[in-house]
């Protein structure tokens, strides 16, 4: 355990459970002492855990986590220090809003197309903002008795080799880039990610790069040289083995590593609030926070 944790997600992310409030109870029965909301290309949130959790005695940094676009991959950045306040985020989340709500009922169809049975009242009922997403569509197909016998959900039933966090995988392993039910989104490009977190005072920083980049050093470099400033090495998703070697690259292009669990609740059962061992680097990772002038 540790008491640092730099990626999570309130309701006000289309997957996320829990109130920003409620998170930053969470987080202090976890026993963080620093901790930032940090919610897809969205920080409505920022101002409530801020507050939230200055009453638990918790140092919460303003954060958003952008999906962007560069060479081909959609990754995302997360922003840490950022001016919540600043409108170009809610342009922003508002125009991605409207393309998520676009592809719900073509993913619906898409997914009845396979011969999952979907009760699209009750897809709609569990989405966020009407955002009928990939892990929605996973929670609504496994409750429905219709699909017991289903061979495309044996992986995320109980027992399953994908169960360890069955919605969300059941997203990358059909709704995600290149998969059988993905709908392209038109995202922003890297750069304007990074322009738009350093313009705003934050700190551009690649999350989960176990997912994205994997290990494509190239790809890495290109997307360092872009002016993206540290590494999530820490990261929920990583292996142990991904987490060395992202911290070894950090160490190799002298950026900062953080650390993230990417809680979101009941899409990723298996991931805690600071359950990621640091061991020494927890040091390491505060000082760059100081650094960068996010805690003192």
């Amino acid at each position: 355990m540790n008491t640092i944790d730099l990626h999570m997600h309130s309701d006000y992310s289309n997957d996320g459970e829990y109130s920003p409030e409620e998170l930053a109870r969470r987080c202090h029965d976890a026993g963080l002492r620093v901790m930032a909301v940090s919610d897809h290309n969205c920080c409505r949130a920022c101002e409530e855990a801020i507050r939230a959790a200055d009453a638990y005695g918790i140092t919460c940094l303003p954060a958003i986590e952008l999906d962007c676009m560069f060479c081909g991959e959609n990754l995302h950045i997360l922003g840490y220090g950022i001016d919540c306040t600043d409108q170009r985020y809610a342009q922003l989340e508002e125009e991605l809003a409207g393309q998520e709500r676009a592809t719900s009922a073509p993913r619906i169809r898409k997914m009845r197309e396979l011969g999952l049975h979907i009760d699209e009242d009750k897809a709609y009922s569990l989405a966020h903002y009407g955002f009928v997403t990939g892990e929605v569509i996973a929670e609504v197909a496994l409750g429905d008795p219709e699909n017991d016998d289903h061979p495309m959900l044996r992986p995320y039933r109980p027992g399953g080799s994908r169960s360890d966090n069955p919605y969300v995988n059941f997203y990358w392993d059909w709704c995600g880039p290149g998969k059988t039910a993905y709908f392209p989104f038109r995202f922003i490009s890297l750069a304007q990610a990074v322009d738009l977190i350093v313009s705003t005072g934050g700190i551009p920083v690649l999350a989960h790069p176990g997912n994205t980049v994997r290990d494509n050093e190239k790809l890495l470099h290109d997307i360092l040289a872009e002016g993206v400033q540290g590494i999530e090495a820490y990261s929920g998703y990583h292996s142990a083995e991904q987490t060395a070697y992202y911290r070894a690259q950090a160490l190799r292009y002298g950026v900062p590593i953080t650390c993230g669990s990417d809680y979101h609740g009941k899409t990723k059962p298996a991931i805690l609030l600071g359950s990621i061992d640091l061991g020494d680097d927890e040091k390491r990772i505060l000082e760059s926070l100081r650094e960068w002038g996010l805690i003192h």
